[in-house]
Parts: structure tokens; C-alpha cells; sequence
């Protein structure tokens, strides 16, 4: 399966982009996905189930969450809509033993006995 070019390959693109920077890039790795695979815009948004207007504003960074999802499926990276599911954590506390319970009682401080 062709990858995206390096150019705009989501994993190269810097953590600050604002919004509109990070939707630009998106769409411009999607259409460089297309063209790699030699894919019109209306053959892909057919297969997608969306309009060829929806799919050229998705390449222009005009994205709605809908057609985001059709054409990421269509293009088969169901993976790069994996990689956004939330990664289990280890939390520090279920770490530590745990406290086992008591088996018997401590013997009683001196002074505190009766006698």
C-alpha cells in the first residue's frame, strides 16, 4: 500500500500548528494520498459516499468530521483512525502491592496490658 509522501506525511508535521495549519496539512496529505494511488477526486468521493465538493474542501483544509471518516476509510488508512483511540495508561498507585490482609494481631505495647 503507497504511503504518504514525506512533504506532508502527518507524523513529520510540527506539534504547534494552529488549527487551520493542522486541517491544511491534513487535507494535503489526503490528496497526496489520492494522487499516489492515481485517483480522481470524483472516482475517490463516489467510493467515499460523499459529493466532490465535500471531498475538495477536505483537501483544502475545509474539513468536516463526516467526510473526514468516508474518505480515510475509502483510501484503507482505517489505521491512522485507530491511532487516534485513546492508549491505556499505566497508573503509578496499581503499581504498589497491595496491602495483604492481617493474619494475626500484634502483641500490645508495654504498659498497656493490664495486670
Amino acid at each position: 500500500m503507497p504511503q504518504i509522501s514525506t512533504r506532508h506525511a502527518i507524523s513529520t508535521i510540527p506539534e504547534n500548528l494552529s488549527t487551520e495549519e493542522w486541517l491544511q496539512r491534513l487535507g494535503e496529505a489526503l490528496r497526496d494520498l489520492r494522487l499516489s494511488r492515481n485517483q480522481g477526486q470524483a472516482e475517490l468521493a463516489s467510493r467515499a459516499g460523499v459529493g466532490r465538493s465535500a471531498l475538495q474542501n477536505l483537501e483544502q483544509g475545509r474539513a468536516n468530521l463526516t467526510t473526514l471518516v468516508r474518505v480515510v476509510r475509502a483510501l484503507g488508512r482505517e489505521d491512522w483512525l485507530a491511532s487516534l483511540r485513546m492508549q491505556a495508561t499505566i497508573n503509578p498507585l496499581h503499581l504498589r502491592h497491595p496491602v495483604q490482609p492481617r493474619q494475626r494481631a500484634s502483641r500490645k505495647p508495654h504498659g498497656h496490658e493490664k495486670g
